[in-house]
This record gives structure tokens, C-alpha cells and sequence, in this order.
């Protein structure tokens, strides 16, 4: 029935309704993972080149009826060590998040006013990291391009909930992987923000998982790189695990 509707709202705008086709074509193409966990590393590079290194786990649960359920753990330096982000997304509405601190030992919700807050530091805000569920942007097809020699279809995504840190998204997505190349991040004045890259897919089974995403803040020259290691797919995971109780566990 949303579909419907989303497609109905499109009327005559051919290049609004191939955009969702795309986008859709995309979603459809990324389910049935059932469940992933993977190792992350994270480097924190300001303007000045300095590094931070942080390393975290991470665990996603996909649902049927509503975005996927996932918790972020870190595991180095000490001062993170066991911080965790719990991340409920949904397809309508704010997503759910909460924050364990180990050194208060208490979770704390995170206000869905502050998902466009920088995610541990890096140029990722809370917002970039969550299953980017259809429903969360409009769409509209601009053209057929290439990135890197690999056909994609460029997109603009305008996020539809007014707390998104973005006024635009332009969404360069490979034909192949049915996932991004690239991604322009526009901030609410509507000047480029952020710059991401997307690296080094691998194929598990008919699912492609990106392993290595640069995302460059055009207007600070910070740059945050996160890389996957150790990914595994068709994970089963239970409700429980991703309760906001389970954090202090």
C-alpha cells in the first residue's frame, strides 16, 4: 500500500519515478542477508594528516517489517573500549538510538535531533551509518554516468525527515552492485558538505558489501575511513540481541 501511494505522489515526473524504481531495485537487491557481523577499523585523519585509529565490532539484524536492527561495539583505544551504539531504523519516522557508556555505566538515548551529530568523532553522522530505508528520501534519476570505468545511475535523494543534517544527497549508484560508488552529502544551505567514496566490494553469494568507505568533509578537510574485515553473512540473530537492556550485557 506505501508503494502505491509513493508512486501515485510521482504522477507524470518520469525521472522522480525512475529514481524510486532504482532506489527500490537497490533495496530489494540488498535483502535477504538475514544477519551480518564483521570487524571494523576506523581512522580518524584531521587537516593536519594527524591519525586516530578505532576499532569496534558490529552486528546487523535484518527485519521483514522495518529497517534493520544493528549494535556497534568498540573495542580500542581504552578510552572507547566498550562504548556501544544501538541503532533501530525504521522505513516512516525517526530512527531509535541509544549509547552505552561504559565509564557512567548507563545507556542513553540518543535524540533523533542529533542524528546529524558526527558518530564517535568521525566525519560519519549517526544518520549515515543506519540502513537507508527507501522511505527516507524522494528520489529523482538525473542520468546514466560513469565512476571509475563502472556504470552507475546518478541520483538525487532529498531526505524527508527536517532533522536530517542534508538538504540533498547525489547518490552514484553501480549498476552491477546495486550500492554506491559515491555520495555528495549537501548541508542545509544547500553547499557540498562531504564527500564519501565507496571501495573494494566483494560478492557474497548475490549480495555485494562494500569494504572500505573514505568520507571527506570538503569544508574542514577531515577525513574518516572505515574498512570491514572478517564479515560474515546469513548470521541468525534473536530480537533479544538488540534490545536497548542487552547494551550493559
Amino acid at each position: 500500500m506505501l508503494l502505491y501511494l509513493l508512486f501515485s505522489l510521482l504522477g507524470n515526473d518520469d525521472s522522480a519515478q525512475r529514481g524510486l524504481e532504482i532506489a527500490l531495485q537497490a533495496e530489494k537487491a540488498n535483502n535477504g542477508f538475514i544477519g551480518e557481523k564483521s570487524e571494523m577499523e576506523m581512522v580518524l585523519i584531521n587537516a593536519h594528516g594527524d591519525q586516530t585509529v578505532r576499532k569496534m565490532t558490529t552486528e546487523v539484524m535484518e527485519t521483514e517489517q522495518d529497517g534493520d536492527k544493528s549494535t556497534s561495539t568498540f573495542l580500542w583505544p581504552a578510552d572507547v573500549k566498550g562504548t556501544k551504539v544501538l541503532t533501530w531504523t525504521h522505513k516512516e519516522g525517526d530512527d531509535d538510538q541509544w549509547l552505552y557508556l561504559p565509564a557512567l555505566k548507563r545507556v542513553k538515548r540518543i535524540s533523533s535531533s542529533n542524528k546529524s551529530g558526527a558518530f564517535m568523532g568521525s566525519e560519519f553522522a549517526f544518520e549515515d551509518l543506519g540502513s537507508q530505508e527507501v522511505e527516507k528520501y524522494t528520489y529523482r534519476f538525473v542520468e546514466e554516468t560513469e565512476v571509475s570505468g563502472r556504470k552507475t545511475w546518478l541520483l538525487e535523494r532529498i531526505p524527508v525527515s527536517p532533522k536530517s543534517g542534508y538538504s540533498k544527497e547525489m547518490v552514484w549508484m553501480d549498476q552491477q552492485y546495486f550500492n554506491p560508488l559515491k555520495i555528495e552529502y549537501y548541508d542545509r544551505k544547500g553547499e557540498l558538505l562531504k564527500v564519501a567514496t565507496f571501495q573494494d566490494y566483494t560478492q557474497y553469494d548475490q549480495l555485494w558489501r562494500v569494504n572500505k568507505i573514505e568520507m571527506l568533509n570538503v569544508q574542514t578537510k577531515k577525513k574518516s575511513i572505515i574498512t570491514w574485515s572478517k564479515r560474515e553473512l546469513k548470521v541468525p540473530f534473536e530480537d533479544h540481541q538488540f534490545e536497548s537492556q542487552s547494551l550493559t550485557e
